[in-house]
């Protein structure tokens, strides 16, 4: 496995926790914040401590088999994923219908079909940025929701997007599955997690991977980027469903 992996906290249950494309550390750790059990927070390559992911890797194939990996590797029975992370997850759902027994999905990206042409043409913006870090920086912060409080987050997203050009350029151009139907079949309870305002990660995706799942729950933020202006409820909302 490529990945690398913290672990936080002890005991049951155990929690694997798998952040978004471009997620800075500390971002990438706000889905585990205050759950009960242990908590295995994934580092995908390329981001953080963890190497440069190497030519191909960047395939929900291939991400998907190496989170599933790591959740084998520390006994998961439950997982959060983020964007890319809904997705790798959604895609271990598919061709394992029974290895969780909760699944959070926060802000899904796509679902059987690659993300629209708006959403391609927002990710060749920042990889032809890639080498420019004002630049970067500058697409970033133009995205972040006015009035929120977000620090060094554009500088630190900024740094982190600098190593994903690859990434970048591949991801939106693909889906998790190629039919969603598998999902039907899916023992989990799921949580989903979307938002009103949010071009990379439309509501409509999020209600159809809620549809398709036999037992999901969904939830819409009125909020371009609810991990920041909605932190605490989403915390109550997660705490609520895995504790």
């Amino acid at each position: 496995m490529l990945s690398r992996w913290t672990t936080h906290g002890r005991g049951g249950p155990v929690t694997l926790v798998v952040h978004g494309l471009g997620a800075t550390e500390g971002e990438a750790r706000i889905p585990s914040s205050g759950l009960p059990g242990t908590r295995v927070v994934v580092t995908l390559p390329g981001h953080g401590k963890a190497p440069d992911a190497p030519p191909g890797y960047w395939n929900y194939a291939t991400i998907a088999a190496d989170v599933l990996a790591i959740a084998d590797e520390v006994g998961a029975t439950r997982a959060v994923g983020v964007s890319l992370g809904a997705g790798a997850l959604t895609r271990i759902a598919a061709e394992h219908p029974d290895r969780f027994e909760r699944l959070a999905l926060l802000l899904p990206a796509a679902l059987d079909r690659p993300r629209d042409v708006a959403a391609t043409w927002s990710f060749e913006r920042l990889a032809d940025a890639v080498g420019d870090p004002e630049e970067l920086r500058k697409l970033v912060a133009a995205d972040l929701p006015a009035g929120a409080e977000v620090g060094d987050y554009a500088e630190q997203r900024a740094a982190a997007l600098m190593r994903l050009e690859d990434a970048l350029r591949e991801l939106p151009e693909q889906a998790p599955l190629a039919d969603a139907a598998p999902l039907g079949s899916v023992g989990s309870d799921v949580l989903v997690v979307g938002a009103t305002d949010d071009p990379l990660h439309p509501a409509e995706v999020a209600k159809a991977v809620a549809a398709a799942f036999a037992r999901a729950r969904l939830e819409i933020f009125p909020s371009p980027a609810p991990m920041l202006t909605h932190r605490r409820e989403l915390r109550g909302l997660l705490v609520d469903f895995l504790g």
